[in-house]
């Protein structure tokens, strides 16, 4: 991770301006704070890229927009909003510049790559489902003037939230150390998505990871649910998009 940050913090210096990507279901979640901070001590410009948007309700995006200034929201996996990211992009470039490079910035698979593929419109940074994916620097040219850097998706130095982790999907599924209990939190808040995806009707967090358990035949010696299984399905669907 060490290393990650020295390629982040070399962007930050190189790059005259910041995408910094957010994932649009936990969007305060997503932002780095310590990036921010290193940004505006750089001066530099940072704009919010709030990706995944198709997964969440646009009235709660618009709420938050008005917060956090610019933003734009995007879908990179769908290629929507990716023409109005890049006329926001050009409002900060300078014109004078030969050439103007635009950090990409963010969590563990916040859809950095993805985003840097819409842009220049064919796959051009390579893209995994699992965080971690981009190890160092790559420039893309998406103008004659103006060039992405991927970075390698970083935490702040201090965090050690693995619920957080797996729910922004930073930690694999198939890694999560306490599958059960985060699905239980992604319960409490999203207990109406949940059931209308997996068409069940639940009493409680428990009853729900019997019921998925079962539908999906996860089950251990004597047929009995094997709600561990269960929990990383439900992980998985969540962090590859499946649950609106």
């Amino acid at each position: 991770m060490r290393s990650f940050w020295k390629i982040v913090n070399e962007v930050i210096k190189e790059s005259d301006i910041i995408l910094e990507i957010l994932d649009s279901r936990f969007i305060e979640q997503t932002r780095n704070k310590e990036i921010e901070d290193k940004v505006r001590a750089e001066n530099k410009q940072l704009i919010y890229v709030i990706n995944k948007c198709d997964l969440v309700d646009k009235e709660l995006l618009e709420r938050k927009k008005k917060i956090l200034k610019p933003s734009v929201f995007v879908s990179a996996m769908r290629h929507q909003g990716t023409s109005i990211l890049l006329r926001t992009i050009l409002q900060f470039v300078d014109k004078k510049k030969e050439r103007v490079i635009i950090g990409v910035v963010g969590y563990p698979n916040t859809g950095k790559s993805s985003v840097i593929n819409a842009l220049k419109g064919r796959a051009s940074a390579s893209v995994s489902p699992i965080g971690g994916h981009t190890k160092g620097r790559q420039l893309v040219k998406i103008t004659k003037q103006v060039y992405l850097m991927d970075t390698p998706g970083v935490y702040p130095y201090m965090e050690k939230d693995q619920t957080k982790h797996a729910l922004i999907s930073s930690v694999d599924f198939n890694k999560v150390k306490d599958p059960i209990g985060i699905v239980y939190k992604l319960y409490d808040a999203f207990r109406e998505i949940l059931e209308e995806h997996f068409k069940i009707k639940t009493e409680d967090a428990e009853d729900f990871l019997e019921k998925v358990a079962s539908k999906l035949n996860l089950l251990k010696k004597g047929n009995q649910p094997d709600i561990d299984r269960a929990a990383r399905a439900v992980l998985k669907d969540w962090q590859h998009g499946k649950l609106k």
